[in-house]
Protein backbone atom coordinates (compact mmCIF):
# COMPACT_ATOMS: atom_id res chain seq x y z
CA UNK A 1 0.00 0.00 0.00
CA UNK A 2 1.48 3.60 -0.85
CA UNK A 3 1.21 6.07 2.29
CA UNK A 4 -0.78 9.16 2.00
CA UNK A 5 1.19 12.29 1.77
CA UNK A 6 2.20 13.77 4.24
CA UNK A 7 0.52 17.46 5.29
CA UNK A 8 3.04 20.21 5.32
CA UNK A 9 4.10 21.88 8.48
CA UNK A 10 2.29 24.75 9.45
CA UNK A 11 4.07 28.15 8.73
CA UNK A 12 4.18 30.18 12.11
CA UNK A 13 2.88 33.78 12.07
CA UNK A 14 5.08 36.65 11.29
CA UNK A 15 6.37 38.36 15.14
CA UNK A 16 5.32 41.59 15.74
CA UNK A 17 7.05 44.31 17.80
CA UNK A 18 6.02 46.53 20.20
CA UNK A 19 5.30 50.23 18.57
CA UNK A 20 7.86 52.24 19.77
CA UNK A 21 7.44 55.32 21.93
CA UNK A 22 6.97 58.78 20.24
CA UNK A 23 9.01 61.62 21.27
CA UNK A 24 8.23 64.97 20.08
CA UNK A 25 10.20 66.50 18.05
CA UNK A 26 10.80 69.91 16.89
CA UNK A 27 10.75 71.27 12.74
CA UNK A 28 13.98 70.26 11.06
CA UNK A 29 14.75 67.94 14.01
CA UNK A 30 15.23 63.94 13.45
CA UNK A 31 13.79 61.97 15.74
CA UNK A 32 15.94 60.10 18.45
CA UNK A 33 16.08 56.57 16.37
CA UNK A 34 17.58 58.66 13.42
CA UNK A 35 20.34 60.28 15.41
CA UNK A 36 20.78 56.91 17.41
CA UNK A 37 19.93 58.14 20.46
CA UNK A 38 17.66 56.17 22.57
CA UNK A 39 13.84 56.73 23.02
CA UNK A 40 13.07 58.81 26.00
CA UNK A 41 16.75 60.36 26.25
CA UNK A 42 15.57 63.96 25.90
CA UNK A 43 18.92 65.22 26.33
CA UNK A 44 20.58 63.35 23.69
CA UNK A 45 17.66 64.09 21.44
CA UNK A 46 17.52 68.16 21.78
CA UNK A 47 19.23 69.39 18.89
CA UNK A 48 22.31 71.61 19.45
CA UNK A 49 20.88 75.02 18.92
CA UNK A 50 17.81 74.12 21.51
CA UNK A 51 21.08 74.21 24.41
CA UNK A 52 21.66 77.53 25.94
CA UNK A 53 25.13 79.13 24.69
CA UNK A 54 28.02 80.08 26.45
CA UNK A 55 29.81 82.48 26.06
CA UNK A 56 33.99 82.10 26.32
CA UNK A 57 35.88 85.77 26.57
CA UNK A 58 39.29 85.43 25.41
CA UNK A 59 41.99 85.87 27.58
CA UNK A 60 42.86 89.51 26.72
CA UNK A 61 39.17 90.50 27.91
CA UNK A 62 39.46 88.59 31.25
CA UNK A 63 43.27 90.14 31.82
CA UNK A 64 41.27 93.61 31.67
CA UNK A 65 38.13 92.71 33.48
CA UNK A 66 40.57 91.34 36.46
CA UNK A 67 42.92 95.02 36.26
CA UNK A 68 40.30 97.11 36.63
CA UNK A 69 38.72 95.20 39.51
CA UNK A 70 42.49 95.52 41.31
CA UNK A 71 42.15 99.50 40.19
CA UNK A 72 39.04 99.81 41.49
CA UNK A 73 40.02 97.85 45.16
CA UNK A 74 42.87 100.16 45.16
CA UNK A 75 41.20 103.49 45.42
CA UNK A 76 39.77 102.12 49.06
CA UNK A 77 43.26 101.57 50.25
CA UNK A 78 44.94 103.78 53.07
CA UNK A 79 48.73 105.00 53.15
CA UNK A 80 49.65 101.76 54.85
CA UNK A 81 47.75 99.61 52.47
CA UNK A 82 49.54 101.13 49.41
CA UNK A 83 52.83 100.76 50.57
CA UNK A 84 51.98 97.16 50.99
CA UNK A 85 50.52 96.66 47.84
CA UNK A 86 53.23 98.78 45.81
CA UNK A 87 55.75 95.69 47.20
CA UNK A 88 53.89 93.64 45.97
CA UNK A 89 53.17 94.87 43.31
CA UNK A 90 56.73 95.08 42.30
CA UNK A 91 57.30 91.92 42.83
CA UNK A 92 54.83 90.64 40.87
CA UNK A 93 56.33 92.89 37.86
CA UNK A 94 59.34 91.57 38.48
CA UNK A 95 58.05 87.84 38.06
CA UNK A 96 56.08 88.53 34.97
CA UNK A 97 56.53 91.36 32.84
CA UNK A 98 52.90 91.81 31.36
CA UNK A 99 51.16 94.55 30.63
CA UNK A 100 48.31 94.36 33.13
CA UNK A 101 51.06 94.25 36.11
CA UNK A 102 52.40 97.12 34.65
CA UNK A 103 49.77 99.45 34.66
CA UNK A 104 49.02 97.98 38.66
CA UNK A 105 51.97 99.65 39.55
CA UNK A 106 51.68 102.55 37.70
CA UNK A 107 48.36 103.21 39.34
CA UNK A 108 49.59 102.83 42.69
CA UNK A 109 52.84 104.82 42.52
CA UNK A 110 50.04 107.60 41.84
CA UNK A 111 48.25 107.16 44.76
CA UNK A 112 51.69 107.82 46.88
CA UNK A 113 51.40 111.10 45.88
CA UNK A 114 54.94 112.23 45.64
CA UNK A 115 55.94 113.76 42.19
CA UNK A 116 58.86 111.03 40.96
CA UNK A 117 56.62 108.30 41.78
CA UNK A 118 53.78 110.23 39.08
CA UNK A 119 57.03 110.15 36.75
CA UNK A 120 57.67 106.30 37.30
CA UNK A 121 54.02 105.78 36.62
CA UNK A 122 53.97 107.83 33.61
CA UNK A 123 57.13 106.30 31.93
CA UNK A 124 55.53 102.42 32.66
CA UNK A 125 51.98 103.74 31.36
CA UNK A 126 53.86 104.51 28.20
CA UNK A 127 55.57 101.51 27.99
CA UNK A 128 52.32 99.65 27.54
CA UNK A 129 50.29 102.22 25.32
CA UNK A 130 53.98 101.93 22.56
CA UNK A 131 53.97 98.22 22.86
CA UNK A 132 52.76 96.36 19.70
CA UNK A 133 51.54 93.10 21.11
CA UNK A 134 49.18 92.58 24.33
CA UNK A 135 45.43 93.11 25.06
CA UNK A 136 43.97 96.15 23.14
CA UNK A 137 41.52 96.62 26.00
CA UNK A 138 44.30 96.87 28.89
CA UNK A 139 46.37 99.52 26.29
CA UNK A 140 43.08 101.64 25.98
CA UNK A 141 43.03 101.79 29.73
CA UNK A 142 47.12 102.69 29.55
CA UNK A 143 46.52 105.15 27.62
CA UNK A 144 43.31 106.80 29.56
CA UNK A 145 45.60 106.52 32.92
CA UNK A 146 48.39 108.28 31.02
CA UNK A 147 46.06 111.32 29.97
CA UNK A 148 45.49 111.95 33.52
CA UNK A 149 48.49 111.05 35.37
CA UNK A 150 50.09 113.88 32.92
CA UNK A 151 47.45 115.98 33.45
CA UNK A 152 47.91 115.98 37.25
CA UNK A 153 51.55 116.43 37.13
CA UNK A 154 51.36 119.51 34.69
CA UNK A 155 48.96 121.03 36.89
CA UNK A 156 51.46 120.18 40.30
CA UNK A 157 54.47 121.43 37.93
CA UNK A 158 52.52 124.73 37.28
CA UNK A 159 51.36 124.98 41.37
CA UNK A 160 55.32 124.60 41.93
CA UNK A 161 56.56 127.27 39.50
CA UNK A 162 53.83 129.80 41.22
CA UNK A 163 54.87 128.45 44.82
CA UNK A 164 58.41 128.90 43.65
CA UNK A 165 57.79 132.18 42.27
CA UNK A 166 56.42 133.31 45.43
CA UNK A 167 58.80 132.63 47.11
CA UNK A 168 61.27 134.28 44.78
CA UNK A 169 59.50 137.70 45.54
CA UNK A 170 59.23 137.19 49.07
CA UNK A 171 63.59 136.83 48.95
CA UNK A 172 63.21 139.80 47.57
CA UNK A 173 61.55 141.25 49.68
CA UNK A 174 63.26 140.46 52.93
CA UNK A 175 66.43 141.62 51.22
CA UNK A 176 64.97 144.95 50.18
CA UNK A 177 64.07 145.17 53.80
CA UNK A 178 67.49 144.49 55.44
CA UNK A 179 69.20 146.88 52.78
CA UNK A 180 66.89 149.74 53.97
CA UNK A 181 67.17 148.65 57.68
CA UNK A 182 71.14 148.61 57.15
CA UNK A 183 71.37 152.14 55.73
CA UNK A 184 68.94 153.55 58.35
CA UNK A 185 71.15 152.58 61.28
CA UNK A 186 73.95 153.78 59.68
CA UNK A 187 72.39 156.93 58.94
CA UNK A 188 70.78 156.89 62.61
CA UNK A 189 73.79 155.90 64.59
CA UNK A 190 75.98 159.21 62.61
CA UNK A 191 73.53 161.82 63.72
CA UNK A 192 73.63 160.38 67.70
CA UNK A 193 77.45 160.59 67.20
CA UNK A 194 77.02 164.25 66.10
CA UNK A 195 74.77 165.27 68.69
CA UNK A 196 77.05 163.63 71.64
CA UNK A 197 79.73 165.66 70.66
CA UNK A 198 77.55 168.73 70.84
CA UNK A 199 76.62 167.87 74.33
CA UNK A 200 80.26 167.25 75.56
CA UNK A 201 80.96 170.41 73.99
CA UNK A 202 78.36 172.52 76.16
CA UNK A 203 79.08 170.23 79.47
CA UNK A 204 83.02 171.49 78.65
CA UNK A 205 81.81 175.20 78.73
Amino acid sequence: MVAPPLMPAPTPAPATSPPAATVPTTAGNPPPAATGAPAGNVVAAAAPSALPQVMVLPVEDIAALNLIADLQRYNAFGADEVRRELAAATNALARERSDANRVRLAVLYTLSHASQDDQRALQLLESVTKANPGSPAVKQLAAVLYAQVAERARAVRDEQQKVDAALKKLDALRSMERDLLRDRVRGGGGGAGGGGSSGKVQVAA
